[in-house]
């Protein structure tokens, strides 16, 4: 069996990693996803401009991939639009509860190897294997 390397998720990781780096470096500031969109509701001491573009630059770069030849990965059949909302209020109940998110935690935490961010990435990754095994097994 011949291994083949995933060249888009190892250049999209080489891109989070870089941009992350980068607002981290020039910008002093985590590039944690809920952090950021949670300033542009609050926001204080002008910090929005950055956060705007930076949220404009993830809505951009997903619609600009596939015309640069990149795949993106088969959306997943939305059964109902209410439990879409469900998911998206408890994802963001959580990551208020444990100050931060994913890209926040397990990118830029874990790089900066921050234990908080270890012990909320091990916790995150339990959970989703918890949510897969109910999901799959028993119901």
């Amino acid at each position: 069996m011949e291994f083949e390397i995933p060249w888009d998720a190892l250049f999209g990781g080489v891109l989070l990693g870089l941009s992350a780096s980068l607002l981290l470096l020039l910008n002093g500031r985590i590039a944690g996803i809920s952090g950021i969109v949670s300033g542009l509701l609050k926001p204080e001491n002008g910090e929005v401009l950055w956060r705007v573009l930076f949220v404009i630059g993830m809505v951009f770069s997903a619609l600009l991939a596939p015309k640069l030849g990149f795949e993106l990965p088969q959306s997943l059949p939305v059964s109902s639009f209410f439990w879409v909302g469900i998911a998206g209020l408890l994802v963001g109940i959580g990551t208020k509860i444990g100050n931060g998110c994913t890209s926040g935690h397990g990118i830029c935490g874990m790089g900066r190897l921050s234990g908080r961010s270890i012990v909320a990435t091990c916790v995150f990754m339990a959970v989703a294997v918890a949510t897969v095994f109910v999901r799959l097994h028993l119901l």
